[in-house]
């Protein structure tokens, strides 16, 4: 799911903006009918370059959709973003579910499907080109989207690590 490298971190409650992404209904057969439940799929982030999901079941609506955001508060992930946009080109992958992002030009948006749009929206990316392969079940493209983002590798760490300029990194 999330990569062993990747740091998962807690964020301030008050900066993180939720959104919905998939309600399910599903119906459990017992012997005097059936028994609907719901679960909740939930994206969370603070548009600055932190982004987490979660997963939240229950009876009610209100009360799957409030254990998913708990659930996403607990599973944050850091992304580099480089000028409103991702800082190279990526696959991301869960399940069935392939996700390939790539970086685009200012003014471009976000040119991506619903499940993978409100990750990149939640996550603070602007502009950016993607698309979604395989599975398009909401919880397989967004657990791969977040794959895909916490394998970006920031520009300026690459450029410590080799021990040249940012430009260097880009031309090179």
């Amino acid at each position: 799911m999330i990569p062993k490298e990747a740091k998962v971190l807690r964020a301030n409650e008050a900066e993180l903006k939720e959104t919905v992404v998939a309600i399910n209904r599903v119906a459990k057969v017992v012997k005097g009918g059936r028994r609907f439940s719901f679960s909740a799929i939930v994206v969370v982030g603070n548009q600055n370059g932190l982004v987490g999901f979660g997963l939240g079941k229950a009876n009610e609506v209100q009360d799957a959709i409030r254990k998913g955001t708990e659930d996403a508060k607990k599973n944050l992930v850091k992304v580099p973003i480089l000028h409103q946009t991702v800082p190279h080109e990526n696959i991301g992958k869960y399940s069935g579910g392939f996700v390939f992002l790539k970086p685009a030009a200012p003014g471009t948006g976000i040119i991506a499907g619903g499940a993978m749009r409100a990750v990149l929206e939640s996550a603070g990316v602007h502009n950016v080109l993607a698309k979604s392969k395989g599975s398009s079940n909401a919880h397989n493209v967004v657990k791969a989207t977040v794959d895909a983002l916490a394998n970006m590798r920031d520009p300026k760490m690459i450029a410590k690590q080799r021990g040249v300029s940012m430009k260097k990194v880009f031309n090179g």
